[in-house]
């Protein structure tokens, strides 16, 4: 009796026999291309090497048919054979096969469940996972595992401490991998306490120096606040590999060290270890943070090289860094190439266009996703929201926001509800949208009050600003923005004597201002200006060609916005105060080191005041430039003497 085998294309899948030193190939077995069954009777330990191979090249359709042959001959009786053709189905994500198969077999044992178990786990229903763990009367180490690596996975981390801790009462002894699942629920919770009694337990059991444990360690002091520990254990490890490199480069990164981040990436180069994906998403969002276009390009390029860009993770981390460094059209080039996408990814190109500016758009490619069957999430939701309140579409988001709450059955965070504040304040409901903010289900934070607050400083109401300044400073009377948002308003009024006790009441309390700062790249190197600092070795220079260039403006009709000077002072004090905004310093860099008509591109830690922005127009005109500035708040682009922003910002 002869049952007919597809083969894929090549002959090259191999199978080892157990019981002889001949060797098989699946085609060697056929004959034209039937197969003889009775070869595989006879040597029945071939069924799971080939069920091996079916879960090396996926193929669901070899399995089926080797599922028949297994019938046929007998062999199904056999827990050895049938427990490889539970794990195929498993691997290949036809759970509602294997889950037949496993309620049929009437010799199962604790691998058996073990196989089902993980499987559930790999393809994300820990909800019959966790049922058929708890049906099983026998576990064994590799159960206990399977599970706690599911929930911290899914970063269901408490559940995973909890069966951490239930597993070591009954007396199983965690190996290296149980301790890298717990450790890195430990980092998910951020709770240091139980990472130090994990630790504790690690150096007892002599797998401090496992390379599994040592990651997970190190990851873990670095979530939870201890970069330096953290660093500590992977310098002391014998030898690193790509783990422990983008353990250090993640830690790096997510500690607002991204030049560092860089830097490892290179020295990780240099040793010879070859990046992969989780590399790349970190240094590319270092690349972001610092606003790098030259090394993000050239890490986008080592991206293409090595085959990564098909990975949906990095071309989102692509699009977002493009987009950071004020190249829009690049993060749409990318997006568009795209062969795979997913929501993070439309996500990201939707925060790309609210990001310059672009809120139509937004809506549009948000619309569109919606369209092709793509479901919407809380990032999502955040993204759009956010395009719409920095483009003045208030009912829009307004409309957008009441969808995601009673079409989308989601659930809005603060950020969310930030953003309709934002709505509101912007377009000078005040009062509504402090009675928003009051009426929420979640207690309000200092962010959603500053929200508030820099409303209030745009329409210029004083007495409002100072009521919700109280608001901010109630839970963080440390925040110095609150302080310089509130001292702008009431400048902005000349209440003079109230921006005094302001800034008295910051110096009595010891709150500093944050200094602004602004940065540029040239030639792959970051140029940094301070208000008020003569750091740069270019600064005389610097200085002289502003003044020469601030006449020309005035000539051109430029009159200086001295109401955006928060003291009491002459207006020759107030206008020189304003021509050494940092941003206006990187400009006048870059207008004398870059060659005529080609972009500047600035980024800004401070929102850009009225003056630097109306300025920042005229020198676009001028000097026939595009400018390009990110500041706190969006991106602006200048040219021919108008902005992105619309002068909405």
């Amino acid at each position: 009796m002869k049952h007919l085998l597809l083969i894929p294309g090549v002959s090259t899948y191999r199978a080892f026999s157990t019981a002889s030193s001949r060797e098989y190939t699946i085609k060697s077995l056929c004959s034209d291309p039937f197969l003889d069954t009775a070869q595989l009777w006879l040597n029945r330990t071939l069924f799971p090497h080939f069920l091996q191979e079916c879960i090396r090249i996926q193929s669901l359709p070899l399995t089926k048919q080797l599922h028949s042959l297994i019938l046929t001959s007998g062999c199904f009786r056999e827990r050895f054979v049938t427990n490889h053709l539970l794990n195929a189905y498993s691997k290949l994500g036809r759970l509602d096969v294997a889950r037949f198969l496993f309620d049929r077999m009437h010799n199962r044992n604790v691998l058996s469940f073990n196989i089902l178990v993980g499987g559930y786990i790999q393809n994300g229903d820990l909800n019959n996972a966790a049922k058929l763990f708890d049906q099983m009367s026998e576990r064994n180490l590799a159960t206990w595992n399977a599970v706690i690596n599911g929930y911290t996975q899914f970063e269901f981390n408490e559940k995973a401490w909890n069966l951490f801790f239930e597993m070591h009462g009954l007396g199983f002894s965690p190996d290296a991998f149980t301790l890298g699942s717990v450790l890195r629920a430990c980092a998910g919770l951020r709770d240091l306490n139980k990472g130090k009694q994990v630790h504790s337990y690690a150096v007892r059991a002599g797998l401090e120096g496992d390379l599994v444990v040592a990651n997970a360690l190190a990851h873990m002091y670095m979530k939870s606040g201890k970069f330096e520990e953290g660093e500590r254990i992977i310098k002391g490890m014998a030898f690193q590999n790509v783990v422990a490199c983008n353990t250090l480069i993640a830690g790096k990164a997510q500690n607002q060290c991204s030049e560092e981040a860089l830097d490892q990436y290179h020295m990780m180069k240099l040793s010879g270890l070859r990046p992969d994906k989780i590399t790349f998403v970190s240094v590319i969002s270092s690349c972001s943070k610092l606003a790098v276009l030259g090394q993000g390009r050239q890490i986008h390029t080592e991206v293409i090289k090595t085959g990564a860009i098909s990975e949906v993770s990095i071309v989102s981390s692509l699009v977002s860094m493009y987009s950071k460094c004020g190249c829009l059209e690049d993060a749409i080039k990318v997006f568009e190439e795209r062969k795979e996408a997913d929501t993070v990814l439309w996500s990201a190109i939707i925060a790309a266009y609210g990001f310059h500016g672009k809120g139509t758009e937004a809506i549009e490619i948000f619309d569109h996703m919606e369209q092709i069957g793509l479901e919407a999430n809380n990032v999502t939701f955040l993204s759009v929201l956010y395009a719409c309140s920095h483009c003045g579409l208030k009912d829009k988001g307004l409309e957008i926001f009441n969808s995601m709450v009673e079409k989308h059955k989601l659930v809005p965070q603060l950020e969310h509800y930030t953003c309709v504040v934002d709505l509101l304040g912007r377009s000078g409901r005040l009062e509504e949208a402090e009675a928003f903010i009051k009426s929420m289900p979640l207690k309000a934070d200092a962010i959603i009050w500053k929200t508030l607050l820099s409303a209030c400083k745009t329409h210029k109401n004083a007495d409002m600003a100072e009521k919700i300044a109280a608001e901010v400073l109630k839970i963080d009377p440390q925040d110095s923005a609150s302080y310089v948002l509130l001292s702008h308003t009431q400048a902005s009024t000349k209440r003079w004597k109230e921006v005094s006790e302001v800034w008295r009441a910051m110096k009595e309390r010891g709150v500093k201002k944050e200094p602004g700062v602004s940065w540029m790249e040239l030639k792959n190197q970051i140029h940094q200006f301070v208000m008020g600092s003569r750091s740069h070795p270019h600064c005389e220079e610097i200085e002289s060609y502003l003044e020469e260039l601030t006449a020309e403006l005035k000539l051109s009709g430029y009159v200086p916005d001295t109401g955006s000077v928060m003291h009491d002072m002459d207006m020759e004090e107030k206008e020189y105060t304003l021509l050494h905004h940092s941003e206006r310093l990187a400009i006048a860099f870059a207008l004398m080191n870059t060659p005529e008509g080609s972009q500047i591109r600035v980024m800004k830690n401070l929102r850009v005041c009225n003056d630097c922005h109306v300025a920042i127009k005229y020198i676009s005109k001028i000097k026939g430039r595009e400018i390009v500035l990110r500041d706190s708040s969006r991106f602006h682009h200048f040219k021919n003497g108008h902005c992105s922003c619309g002068d909405y910002w």
